[in-house]
């Protein structure tokens, strides 16, 4: 799924209410679902975040059968508590604007609504899940493997600092197989299928491709033998 892909979850019971919203949203939005009540609301949201599909927003009535608005939004806070809301309601009740402070609720709309007011705060919502998306996308690509080197996993490029290290295809696909669940170790038979396609390859022709990258980063090595296991970055 596209990172830059802005999604949104509407959670409205009148009939009415969804289509004007659903248009609205459907203006500004890439992609919008939609929940009648606040039980299928939990639930849509929940297989979403368990499919690594977050919405970037939530907007819900209050009042609902199954489940109302507010406990749904506590719900999903369980699960995410980053997950931003807005809230369109009929009824401007103190008791619901106390209980939605503190729960990532960024407007409170109270209908009839105003179209104006809710297409400007709609936009500028896009706008910050659109920059939030760039600089996470940016820090995603550069991965810091230690104090001294950094590697882009989108240029395929090696620095040490601000300098260049050069490396030949080979070096490059180790660094690649490395950083690919930068956590986990990489037994010789996945570096050898990564990096030649042929898991027949002899060690030493794998043993000598990792010392020469090992030469080039001695400075501050980060390439680990795991005995009997494997290679790691630490």
């Amino acid at each position: 799924m596209n990172d830059l892909i802005t999604r949104v979850l509407l959670v409205e019971d009148e009939e009415d209410a969804r289509e004007i919203l659903s248009f609205y949203l459907d203006t500004i939005f890439d992609e919008v679902e939609i929940a009648c009540d606040g039980e299928e609301g939990l639930q849509r949201y929940t297989q979403a975040y368990e499919e690594n599909k977050p919405y970037d927003l939530v907007l819900t009535d209050i009042k609902m059968p199954h489940k109302d608005g507010l406990t749904m939004v506590d719900d999903i806070s369980e699960l995410n508590e980053s997950q931003k809301f807005i809230i369109v309601s009929a009824h401007k009740d103190e008791e619901y604007l106390f209980r939605s402070i503190g729960l990532n609720v960024i407007a409170y709309f109270v209908k009839p609504l105003e179209v104006k007011n809710v297409m400007e705060m709609l936009k500028k919502v896009k706008t910050k899940v659109l920059e939030d998306k760039s600089k996470h996308e940016i820090q995603e690509e550069v991965i810091q493997l230690n104090t001294t080197y950094t590697y882009n996993t989108k240029s395929k490029l090696l620095y040490k600092g601000d300098e260049l290290i050069n490396l030949s295809k080979k070096e490059n696909l180790l660094l690649q197989a490395l950083t690919n669940n930068i956590k986990e170790i990489k037994s010789k038979e996945f570096l050898k299928d990564f990096i030649w396609n042929d898991i027949q390859t002899s060690d030493a022709t794998m043993r000598t491709v990792i010392k020469r990258v090992k030469d080039k980063i001695a400075d501050e090595d980060f390439i680990v033998s795991k005995k009997g296991l494997g290679y790691i970055i630490e």
